[in-house]
């Protein structure tokens, strides 16, 4: 029975070496492309570069609490839900301290940087925001 079941690994092996390969490393792997700009265009590394500074909260820094953590699932829904903002403003940084809200990242506009303020100062049990939203200018 071993016997067997060696020799159908050893015909599977075979026969799987024989396929054609074409396709699988020859093909690059096409840039990724959100709202008409590739990858390169969208990285935010040099706006978040602030958050290595230790004065500077990051959303690791924010409490755990229970109601911390629903404000800012509320948050994020309501910026999320709102499809008139871009894919960067539904990409913002949220941070929840005790109903104190801080939003942190790139928008596309002065415009839209106003409209998620006041999409969060409409949640309900946010008292107070701290925007510090960036206006991408490239």
């Amino acid at each position: 029975m071993g016997r067997i079941l060696n020799r159908m690994g050893v015909v599977s092996l075979l026969c799987f070496a024989t396929m054609p390969v074409t396709g699988l490393a020859a093909d690059p792997v096409p840039p990724v492309v959100t709202e008409g700009k590739s990858a390169s265009n969208v990285d935010n590394t040099a706006i978040n570069s602030r958050d290595k500074y230790a004065g500077n909260k990051t959303p690791e820094d924010q409490f755990t609490t229970q109601d911390d953590r629903h404000l800012l699932a509320a948050v994020r829904r309501s910026v999320v839900h709102d499809k008139s903002l871009s894919l960067m403003a539904h990409n913002i940084k949220i941070m929840v301290d005790t109903g104190n809200v801080t939003l942190r990242g790139p928008v596309k506009t002065a415009d839209e940087k106003l409209k998620v303020e006041k999409i969060v100062q409409a949640v309900k049990g946010v008292s107070s925001i701290n925007n510090s939203l960036d206006v991408k200018t490239n």
